[in-house]
């Protein structure tokens, strides 16, 4: 199997991949690499556009492997949560997330890169739902003191192990920022 590089910095992704065994090297994309949301473009869309960006950005820095990208965005009432700007960017997206159900939305790609031959591209996107209890301001300020929000599609992060967010229905691993089951089927079912 050729070498397999994860394009991204999260730590989260990385102790997914170890967890499931796999061996691989760190190679994040360049800044710059995400861009925004174009019109008609969907949620899932958007997170597997940005996902195949990332890894093609990083397949440009290999002459041959295995390059895994992920996107994550959180979704409520229609309006799509990308990491926060600022603690009053994070203060915002959490107060709309207080109470609801909401949808962590990942885009997963995976690139394989060989010599003399085209690159080989298998995208797809996985989706978990989720409900944030109805917690209060001085809740959300003590949150958001703890910096656990920096980062993080929708300013949390499922594995600060919030007892006010839960899980309705999919995969914890997606919500932490990468879909690992879905992941492991493509890499089986991917040949280089």
């Amino acid at each position: 199997m050729n070498t397999i590089y994860l394009a991204s910095q999260s730590p989260r992704r990385r102790e997914i991949l170890t967890a499931a065994g796999l061996r691989f090297n760190i190679l994040p994309p360049d800044e710059g690499v995400e861009d925004n949301r174009v019109d008609d473009e969907s949620p899932d869309q958007y997170a597997c556009r940005m996902a195949v960006q990332k890894a093609c950005n990083v397949a440009g820095k290999i002459e041959y492997g295995c390059v895994i990208a992920c996107d994550t965005v959180v979704c409520c009432e229609g309006e799509m949560l990308g990491k926060p700007v600022d603690k009053n960017d994070a203060r915002r997206m959490l107060k709309l997330l207080r109470g609801k159900t909401h949808q962590v939305i990942s885009g997963l790609c995976i690139l394989i890169k060989q010599t003399n031959k085209p690159d080989q591209q298998n995208i797809t996107s996985e989706q978990t739902e989720l409900v944030m209890q109805k917690i209060s301001d001085s809740e959300i300020e003590t949150y958001l003191d703890g910096n656990s929000w920096k980062g993080k599609a929708g300013a949390f992060g499922y594995q600060d192990n919030n007892s006010w967010v839960k899980i309705l229905e999919g995969n914890e691993s997606n919500v932490v920022g990468l879909p690992i089951e879905r992941l492991i089927l493509m890499l089986q079912q991917t040949t280089y």
